[in-house]
């Protein structure tokens, strides 16, 4: 939420850096995440001053030029070549000094230097408007009136307006904050107990408001708890056009673009007070009748941003005698709205229920200004006085004769009172609070005591603060602006230790993301809410077993994922866009589905099912480009080196698992898995064309996934042995072996093991050929051996033999031959 502060002292009397209220903000629970400057004119016209030329003579060497001696307030005078038709003596003008950096209306920006322009020096530019900033007009230069003095600044000739924008991340339960006024009465609160003062918050003046003669729309409510209060009033012919200066200026800067006065004047008090407000052209509302209720489901409405709309038996609709024209308290209709014809207004200022707007929103994907305040609980008891205003407000920028205001407002919602225990406010707090200090700070925001005893008082508390039901909420309202940073630490602190049994899971993953983030990944940590999408497009998330939020805060986040897989493909587009092309990414992270075998009455843990698990994702290059080494990009074998290597760290050895190879599975192509028993452990592959397309990816992408249920199971019952060093040498063989191409170094490495179990410590591939001298349908395997004896050095004899055991079983089992 964006907050002006020369509008916020339209109502708070302070002059404090903008850095102090900043961190005044802040510390009440406002806090301000951004800080930054607006100016009404790009570059806030600085270096521009009024001149007064003195001279103006032709260019001896240029038609269309002309050689002017300008006044600029100094003691000398300036010489500057301009080449405007306009251009005369006794003018008056405006003048870019040197260094002066111009913001044209289109373009580049651009520093004035001096220069000479054929052959005569020109120490400036005099301008026309839309060089620097201020229209789009080139016909000549700006002629101002000449009874403005030289060297007065331009950015105060034309009122250029600079100011400070705060945007506060307002959490849910600030609806009282939601506006300037409700800020301002905080941060006046906050001025006065920091620095003893007896400031006031200023509201705008409303006490002249005189509506004449009822208005001649009628109202009437069919729902009066989606909509407890709707005040109204028209206003008569009204004269729509542009917005004066200084209303530009309030919604330009706070990010609002104006459309015309009577429009503007509604984002105003919106902004100005948190009461949305909707101005309806009178001329279109059929019937002169306003009827609030809820139409038929699945009726198609048009908003006011051209989409057609189907509405639910939920929505709370504005309509005349024949049609909808608003969604109450979320968007308006295109067919509506004012327009630059429009000459009666009805102006609709209500209260609607929190809930029912919530819905609405939410099952339309709409967030709206309005919709925003509405949902958070705007206050019932403001309508009428806003109403007020911009009536006022409108009579005095378009015109129009004011109506009386009609205010349906059956059952008037008063103020709550809490109560208050000082004892336990004090102890909430951890400090004695004196009773009269805890009455002040709470009168500064409008919360006063209404009754007391020597132990309690009770407070009333204002309808602008739908949160504060409750003592703690009270105790949470005296704190922030009493001042968290006023509650000293004490000397001694006490606190019991708690022991929580250990996560086994715990030690795993630090162990492995220790080793995955020194060897260049990164640890993506994805929200297990995904979108709801996925279940309908790809056919491996099973839409029967997706758990569903039963109110989503959208379709992004409306189900609960039932793979890794989707997060970290965001995560790689997301990557992409910003150039970043090279990535290799983590995740311990959970998935979820629907036990479809349980009943509605069965205990949650068995109707819902949650299964950890670890992924990976590489894609682009394994490294970035170096002198020192060649650019080769991510593959199948890289990932799963990767992945055997990470869970070394945990003792755990794949090459000891049964294996299952897939050409294809619905999302990876050349899957390879590895087992535990029937139960899939590992899986490594290559994700499919199909999926990187949904996800605007063009370079493959490698992905593997770790059940970490199967991992913990593993590792508890993996006990580390510590053996000592072996002192006699290893010895190092290789073979080359001609075998079917159909024949997997897997079988060979699974049938080396299994024929030689003592002494043969590892195999490792390290070569592959193919092609000539190789007859058809074979390949050619070049494998080294290391074999071992912890208990002696191994003979010649006892190397052969175990070799010659090798070959055979290769023979046999694999028809393979010696090359």
């Amino acid at each position: 939420m964006k907050i002006s502060y020369n509008w916020l002292k339209s109502y708070a009397k302070i002059n404090l850096p903008a850095e102090e209220v900043a961190e005044m903000l802040t510390g009440c629970g406002l806090e301000v995440e951004l800080t930054e400057t607006f100016q009404s004119v790009i570059g806030g016209l600085q270096g521009l001053v009024v001149g007064k030329v003195l001279t103006c003579e032709k260019h001896f060497d240029a038609d269309r030029l002309h050689v002017t001696t300008v006044n600029i307030g100094q003691e000398k005078d300036l010489q500057i070549v301009c080449g405007a038709s306009n251009i005369a003596a006794g003018q008056t003008v405006v003048v870019a000094t040197i260094g002066t950096t111009l913001y044209p209306t289109e373009g580049e920006p651009f520093k004035i230097k001096k220069s000479k322009i054929r052959g005569v020096e020109s120490e400036g530019m005099i301008c026309a408007e839309d060089e620097i900033g201020l229209g789009s007009s080139h016909a000549g230069i700006m002629v101002l009136d000449n009874a403005v003095s030289a060297g007065t600044a331009a950015s105060e000739y034309f009122n250029i307006e600079n100011d400070t924008i705060f945007e506060i991340g307002l959490t849910p339960n600030r609806s009282d904050a939601t506006s300037h006024i409700g800020v301002a009465r905080d941060l006046v609160a906050l001025y006065n107990l920091k620095y003893n003062q007896n400031s006031s918050l200023e509201y705008p003046d409303t006490s002249n408001f005189n509506g004449k003669g009822k208005p001649y729309i009628s109202v009437k409510v069919e729902d009066n708890q989606a909509c407890p209060r709707y005040t109204s009033l028209c206003i008569k012919n009204v004269t729509v056009a542009p917005s004066p200066t200084w209303l530009k200026n309030r919604l330009n800067a706070i990010g609002v673009r104006p459309i015309n006065n009577i429009v503007d004047i509604t984002q105003f008090v919106l902004f100005e007070m948190g009461q949305p407000l909707h101005a309806f052209d009178a001329d279109k509302i059929i019937g002169n009748e306003v009827i609030v209720k809820h139409v038929e489901n699945q009726t198609l409405f048009i908003t006011l941003d051209g989409i057609t709309r189907k509405l639910s038996n939920d929505d709370l609709m504005i309509c005349n005698k024949e049609i909808p024209m608003c969604i109450g308290g979320v968007f308006g209709g295109e067919q509506s709205g004012i327009v630059d014809s429009s000459r009666n207004v009805f102006l609709e200022s209500a209260y609607f229920n929190p809930v029912s707007i919530r819905k609405t929103a939410k099952y339309h994907g709409l967030k709206t200004d309005a919709s925003f305040r509405y949902e958070r609980g705007c206050d019932p008891n403001i309508t009428r006085k806003a109403i007020e205003r911009a009536a006022l407000l409108i009579q005095e920028l378009a015109g129009g004769e004011i109506s009386e205001i009609e205010d349906f407002y059956p059952t008037p919602i008063v103020n709550a009172l809490v109560e208050i225990n000082i004892g336990r406010l004090c102890s909430l707090i951890g400090k004695q609070i004196d009773k009269e200090e805890i009455k002040k700070v709470l009168a500064a925001i409008e919360i006063q005591a209404v009754n007391e005893t020597a132990e309690t008082i009770t407070f009333s508390i204002p309808t602008n603060k739908v949160d504060v039901t409750r003592e703690a909420d009270v105790v949470e309202e005296f704190l922030r602006i009493y001042g968290y940073n006023n509650i000293e630490i004490p000397s001694k602190m006490n606190y019991t230790l708690t022991f929580l049994p250990e996560d086994p899971l715990t030690n795993i993953k630090e162990v492995i993301s220790n080793y995955l983030s020194n060897s260049g990944f990164c640890e993506a940590m994805n929200n297990s809410l995904t979108k709801v999408e996925y279940s309908e497009k790809f056919d491996f998330v099973n839409s029967k077993e997706s758990i569903s939020m039963m109110n989503p805060l959208s379709r992004d986040l409306q189900n609960m994922r039932q793979t890794l897989l989707f997060g970290g493909l965001e995560n790689i587009i997301h990557n992409i866009n910003h150039a970043n092309e090279d990535i290799k990414l983590y995740e311990f992270g959970n998935i979820y589905f629907k036990n479809t075998d349980s009943n509605t009455g069965d205990e949650v843990t068995k109707r819902f099912v949650e299964k950890p698990k670890l992924a990976f994702w590489v894609s682009g290059m394994k490294q970035h480009e170096s002198w020192q080494e060649k650019q080769n990009p991510t593959d199948f074998f890289y990932l799963k080196n990767m992945v055997i290597n990470a869970l070394l760290k945990v003792n755990i050895h794949l090459q000891h698992l049964a294996t299952q190879h897939s050409l294809s599975t619905e999302s990876m192509n050349n899957v390879l898995s590895y087992l535990i028993g029937n139960k899939v452990f590992v899986s490594i592959g290559e994700v499919k064309k199909e999926v990187r397309k949904y996800f605007d990816i063009k370079q493959q992408v490698f992905y593997a996934e770790v059940d970490c249920q199967l991992l913990t199971e593993i590792v508890k019952d993996k006990k580390v042995v510590f053996e000592e060093l072996n002192k006699f040498p290893e010895v190092n063989r290789d073979l080359a072996l001609l075998i079917d191409k159909n024949i997997s170094y897997r079988q060979i490495e699974e049938l080396s093991y299994k024929t030689e179990k003592r002494f043969l410590k590892s195999v490792n591939l390290f070569d592959v050929y193919q092609g000539k001298n190789i007859e058809s349908g074979k390949k050619s395997y070049a494998i080294r051996y290391v074999l071992s004896n912890k208990d002696k050095t191994l003979t010649n004899n006892e190397i052969t033999s175990i070799m010659d055991k090798l070959i055979l079983a290769y023979e046999k089992e694999l028809g393979a031959k010696l090359r």
